[in-house]
């Protein structure tokens, strides 16, 4: 399963079978259709393109009018790509084909990418967090950054150096987050933790990538246990005398 676009709802508490209160995110994913599917031998690379929300015909450019009914769906109002991957079911997946929040089953994890709020500009305190100078006793440093570059060698200030600037208004991801609870007759779920972004913002959410590298990794070391135990591996041997 790919993933689906939806929007955060908000945030709320519910109870765990053991009794225990936890702060949850909740995401309305409407049904996704897929609107086209990218390869590498047309397009260079392979990705699932999918859409969601309605779009009026009105609201829609002639352009964008004409590449939908080119791939045979309805206009949506947005658009994202994921990794290619197969369909709920382990099948392949099709034009014109509706996935929603059943794919994903209370317990396991999944990666949500939002754009995170946007603070303006701001100084290094709130930026990166800095200490700043003292309040008192004649300090005159106050919030400010304090040296920014050497004097006469290299006579510049260093690429990367944490300065004020523009915060906030960037995708994040935030991975691993366990999800609750599934309700596909209203197309929520329901998320362990904070997701970033403001309400009624854009997410996507996909399976755990991290997660299922770790499942690999130990399903091929498992693997690799196994075919050293029957072939009888060297290591660890004891030398016959």
């Amino acid at each position: 399963m790919p993933g689906l676009i939806g929007r955060k709802v908000g945030m709320t508490q519910v109870f765990e079978a053991d009794g225990r209160v936890v702060p949850v995110t909740i995401l309305e994913a409407k049904p996704n259709t897929v609107v086209r599917m990218r390869s590498v031998e047309t397009d260079g690379y392979a990705a699932v393109q999918l859409g969601a929300g309605d779009r009026k015909p009105k609201h829609t450019s002639k352009p964008l009018a004409g590449y939908y009914k080119a791939q045979g769906v309805e206009p949506r109002r947005t658009l994202r790509e994921f990794a290619p991957v197969k369909g709920p079911n382990g099948g392949e997946l099709t034009v014109g084909q509706e996935l929603t929040v059943a794919q994903f089953e209370p317990g396991t994890l999944v990666d949500v990418i939002g754009t995170n709020k946007g603070k303006g500009f701001q100084g290094v305190m709130k930026r990166y967090n800095f200490t700043g100078g003292y309040d008192s006793h004649g300090s005159k440093t106050g919030r400010m950054p304090g040296s920014v570059g050497s004097s006469e060698d290299p006579s510049e200030v260093w690429k990367g150096k944490k300065l004020p600037g523009r915060m906030g208004g960037v995708r994040q991801t935030v991975r691993n987050l366990k999800v609750v609870g599934v309700d596909p007759d209203s197309h929520l779920i329901w998320v362990l933790g904070a997701v970033p972004g403001a309400m009624n913002g854009i997410v996507l959410v996909r399976p755990a990538i991290q997660a299922s590298i770790r499942r690999q990794r130990h399903a091929a070391g498992i693997k690799i246990q196994v075919a050293a135990k029957t072939t009888g591996g060297t290591k660890g041997a004891k030398k016959k005398k």
